[in-house]
């Protein structure tokens, strides 16, 4: 299944394809995956786990942009309602891409480029507030243990 939206990046087409990932599966084109089952259903992800899906582009360029485009989408609940099953929540691969393509169609070039500037600054601080967190947890264990 191969998709083409407006890439809001450069103007041109961006071509991209989204698979049901197969455990075991190299992909030699840019791709990162995308949560299908749990709560969390729509999270990209760089690794790949059991339910997820793999979204594989032309380029880095275009596979950073899907990246931060579906990090918005699953932190803006764009997911959510398409979510399914009353015990183990999924969203459909075909849910997914009309989610996807629909965010590409609204976003508009400048304003996109700005938003995954500042995505990639929250993530950073993020991060490290979970590295400062993790250092916390050992030094209350450290204070306990002495």
């Amino acid at each position: 299944m191969r998709d083409s939206a407006y890439n809001f990046n450069s103007g041109t087409m961006l071509t991209y394809e989204i698979k049901t990932h197969q455990p075991g599966r190299t992909y030699n084109k840019p791709h990162f995956f995308i949560l299908n089952k749990g709560l969390n259903s729509g999270k990209p992800l760089d690794q790949p786990c059991p339910n997820c899906f793999v979204i594989t582009t032309s380029s880095e360029q275009a596979r950073e942009s899907l990246y931060y485009l579906c990090l918005s989408l699953k932190i803006g609940r764009f997911f959510n309602y398409y979510l399914k099953g009353s015990v183990i929540p999924f969203i459909c691969i075909s849910d997914a891409k009309k989610v996807i393509n629909t965010a590409l169609q609204n976003n508009q070039e400048q304003q996109w480029k700005i938003k995954v500037e500042k995505l990639k600054k929250i993530n950073a601080f993020e991060e490290n507030l979970q590295q400062q967190l993790a250092v916390i947890k050992q030094l209350k264990i450290a204070l306990l243990r002495s």
